[in-house]
Parts: structure tokens; C-alpha cells; sequence
């Protein structure tokens, strides 16, 4: 879905209201925190052929304690508000204003595509 089509929905909606769905494998650290494992091409024709011998066909992203948290919480099946909620039952007023940095975040690995939403495939 084309850049412009998949901003016209989200503009529409309430962002609270929307369910993050992930699009890349991860895993966690012994810290607790998530690394996400995405791939360097999507095709991998391409990464068959463009990437060397013995190096890694995908970048390694290290979140943040809020960040991993906020991962973790993403089950494909909660809006962001549950989201929200089950951040502030966790850690309190340590991530205030959670709303806005959580909708912030959000949005931030959607433009990566790290995530989507199940509105928009709707």
C-alpha cells in the first residue's frame, strides 16, 4: 500500500483506538531489552546476491526500556490505549505523559515500517 493511501487512513483515526500489529521478529537480551531483526532486503534474491559471504542479511535495533516494554506489550490484538494502560500499571509516573510517548513512538516504527495496524488492512 502506497505512502499516501496508508496516511489518509491513519489521519482519519483515532490513534488510541488503532491495533499495532508487528512485522519483524525480535528478541531479548539478558538487560530485559528488545533487539528487533530486520532484514536488509526484502527479497532475498537481493540478499543472495548483494550481500558478502559470512555477513548478516539483517540490521539488529536495540530499543530503549520503554521502547522494549512497548514491544513487548504489542500481541496483535490490543489497541494502543490497553497499551497505554498496562505501561502505566508497570511503571507509574516514570513514563508520563504515556500517551503522547507511546503515540509518538508508535508512529516513529510505523514510518519504519517496523509495525502496522490492522485498521489499515481492513
Amino acid at each position: 500500500m502506497n505512502f499516501f493511501r496508508r496516511y489518509k487512513i491513519l489521519r482519519k483515526a483515532n490513534y488510541l483506538e488503532l491495533t499495532p500489529i508487528r512485522m519483524h521478529e525480535h528478541f531479548t537480551g539478558e538487560d530485559g531489552r528488545v533487539t528487533l531483526i530486520v532484514p536488509k532486503f526484502r527479497n532475498p534474491v537481493f540478499s543472495r546476491w548483494l550481500i558478502p559471504p559470512g555477513r548478516s542479511k539483517a540490521f539488529n535495533i536495540r530499543l530503549d526500556e520503554l521502547g522494549s516494554a512497548t514491544w513487548l506489550e504489542i500481541d496483535n490484538n490490543s489497541r494502543v490505549r490497553d497499551i497505554c494502560d498496562r505501561l502505566i500499571t508497570k511503571y507509574g509516573e516514570k513514563v508520563q505523559p504515556v500517551e503522547q510517548r507511546v503515540t509518538k513512538f508508535l508512529t516513529l516504527l510505523y514510518d519504519q515500517r517496523y509495525i502496522t495496524f490492522k485498521e489499515v488492512f481492513n
